[in-house]
């Protein structure tokens, strides 16, 4: 297929890349994509991560909740097909991590047994050598009984299949009892982990909205470059401590600037961007939004005043609360282009009405 073709039939440059995964779609599938709604770029999309569970119901699902929006737009589509891509990259980690022990010949471990079958293996952690040696990978490897789990995080958990079989000594502890505590911790744990993956995934459609916003030929919104002064007249920490990286990587991704491969090249920002007085507001906005999604990167943070770890889903400082509050308008007034997600919406809600006008909080 030509370049120009996916821009005739109305669709975004580097769709024809995507039509081919499209094609292979059974017939069901396509014609439910279709009656649902999905136009030819949205059905590729959907080819992308099939193989995810539900993954059509929930893009049927977000694209009716954004045509049911005044706007339209496709806020709800984006962030929950970033969501499922977050989750099939899990998924495929997971794989390659079984792939990985397969060939070092380590056995997986079931997580869940058959009814009264009995789970015979225990961590490395709570076993040790007849003598009272502490067990590890490396002294454990050529026993019979090496084999692992994986936790959360698709990392190798090491145990030994049957420790009494193979002469190794389970340190003594009292007998866990399951309690109810135990069970609501197992259930925040796997609360962190879905909101930690939602919160990562929530940055590919806010960069993507902050990269439309900054390239356009419209004049940016004056919500906009108010806030992008107030941060810049205001230095709150987190834009100081970014700026004394010197991290030009998200500015230049925004503005479409190509940096220097080589890490020994340097080359100076201003010299790479095109810089105009109709352009001056797009290219300051930019530079702030780079900061604030590097301070944004990662869902753990840190409180100053508990002095704690905080996760940003729950606890964001006022200044990522105002910046999210402010993509979220400048996505509704640009009829619904970008949405909060749902992990988003989540952490902003106690701070809905701090400011009105969208500047950065104190």
């Amino acid at each position: 297929m030509s370049r120009r073709r996916p821009r005739a039939l109305g669709l975004k440059r580097g769709t024809d890349r995507r039509l081919g995964r499209a094609q292979q779609l059974d017939d069901a599938t396509l014609r439910r994509a279709s009656a649902g709604g999905m136009d030819l770029e949205q059905i590729a999309q959907l080819a992308e991560v099939e193989d995810v569970p539900r993954a059509q119901d929930r893009l049927l699902k977000a694209l009716a909740r954004d045509e049911a929006e005044e706007g339209g737009g496709r806020g709800h589509w984006d962030q929950e097909l970033a969501l499922l891509k977050a989750e099939q990259d899990d998924r495929t980690a997971r794989k390659e991590a079984i792939a990985a022990l397969e060939k070092a010949d380590i056995p997986l471990l079931p997580t869940q047994l058959a009814y009264g079958e009995k789970d015979t293996a225990h961590p490395l952690s709570e076993l040790t050598t007849p003598l009272g040696r502490p067990l590890d990978e490396d002294n454990h490897k050529g026993c019979p009984g090496h084999s692992a789990r994986l936790d959360d995080e698709n990392q190798p958990v090491w145990y030994c299949a049957d420790p009494a079989e193979y002469g190794h000594k389970v340190r003594p502890k009292p007998k866990p009892t399951k309690t109810a505590e135990d069970e609501e911790k197992a259930a925040e744990r796997a609360r962190t982990t879905a909101c930690n993956r939602a919160w990562k995934a929530a940055a590919g459609p806010r960069k993507e909205f902050v990269t439309r916003l900054v390239r356009s030929s419209k004049a940016l919104p004056e919500n906009a470059w108010r806030f992008a002064l107030g941060v810049l007249l205001d230095l709150p920490p987190f834009y100081g401590k970014w700026a004394q990286r010197q991290e030009a990587e998200d500015v230049a991704s925004f503005l479409g600037v190509k940096l220097p491969e080589s890490p020994f090249e340097r080359a100076r920002l201003s010299d790479l961007v095109t810089l105009s007085k109709a352009r001056t507001a797009h290219v300051l906005f930019a530079h702030v939004a780079a900061a604030f999604e590097r301070d944004m990167r990662e869902p753990k943070g840190w409180n100053d005043a508990r002095m704690q770890v905080r996760f940003l889903w729950e606890d964001p400082t006022p200044q990522q609360a105002a910046y999210l509050l402010l993509l979220e308008k400048l996505g509704q007034d640009d009829k619904g282009s970008y949405r909060l997600s749902e992990v988003e919406e989540q952490a902003v809600a106690a701070h809905r009405g701090d400011d009105a006008e969208g500047e950065p909080a104190a």
